[in-house]
């Protein structure tokens, strides 16, 4: 099962992890939201080895949404080193997450 991102803890599982990061913004109401979820809690079992992968529900933490700038969900980030490398909005395969995941390893 992928993490719960809050605003209060962000910083401390996402920014400061040493390990990269898939966050995956998204709300109840959504439903291409609720296409993506399964897709990331399986990644996160496929990668809870190498990866932080969690979950960032925006209505309930907007402070990290509004820091990112999300418009539109869902909306995937992927962090390395406490910067974005790379993102992905709307709803993707999950062989394209995996392989942008694959890609800051």
């Amino acid at each position: 099962m992928a993490l719960e991102f809050t605003d209060d803890n962000f910083e401390e599982l996402v920014l400061n992890s040493n390990k990269p990061a898939l966050v995956d913004f998204w709300a109840e109401w959504c439903g291409p939201c609720r296409m993506v979820g399964p897709l990331v809690d399986e990644l996160s079992k496929e990668y809870e080895e190498t990866a932080v992968i969690g979950k960032v529900n925006v209505d309930e933490n907007p402070n990290i949404a509004a820091k990112y700038g999300i418009r539109s969900i869902p909306t995937i980030l992927f962090i390395k080193n406490g910067e974005v490398a790379d993102k992905s909005v709307g709803a993707v395969a999950k062989d394209q997450l995996a392989s942008k995941l694959d890609g800051l390893m």
